[in-house]
């Protein structure tokens, strides 16, 4: 399992993204409308900045009044989604997705409780 990428919650993924190619150099490589969300992703070379500003209401959304723009989840990529979710059962972590699902760009996934993993929204993703 490695870092994937760090998914960051925003009401302007436009201005986010240029503020990033600029000051790293990095690029946009990916962008879909998804869940109630536009998402955007920028290439670290090795992991991804995830934008998430909500379209249409929604978790993004409902996250943004709560707690406004910020890292919203950490997600690591894995080579065997329902062996990572086992991994967690086993310690007792509580999950959000029992079984993985659809996630952006067409990958599965799936996010552990962050009452359990020190407060952070946890995303396992398999491309």
């Amino acid at each position: 399992m490695h870092f994937d990428h760090a998914g960051l919650a925003t009401d302007d993924a436009d201005s986010l993204s240029f503020l990033f190619e600029d000051l790293l150099g990095v690029e946009v490589v990916h962008e879909e409308l998804f869940d109630g969300m536009r998402v955007v992703f920028l290439d670290l070379g090795n992991g991804y900045l995830e934008l998430l500003e909500p379209t249409d209401g929604g978790t993004i959304a409902t996250y943004l009044e709560n707690n406004g723009p910020g890292i919203h989840h950490l997600a690591f990529a894995t080579d065997d989604i329902e062996a990572a979710l086992e991994t967690a059962r086993e310690r007792e972590i509580a999950l959000i997705d029992a079984e993985p699902r659809q996630g952006a760009w067409g990958h599965d996934v799936a996010f552990l409780h962050p009452k359990d993993t020190g407060g952070i929204l946890v995303e396992f993703v398999q491309h």
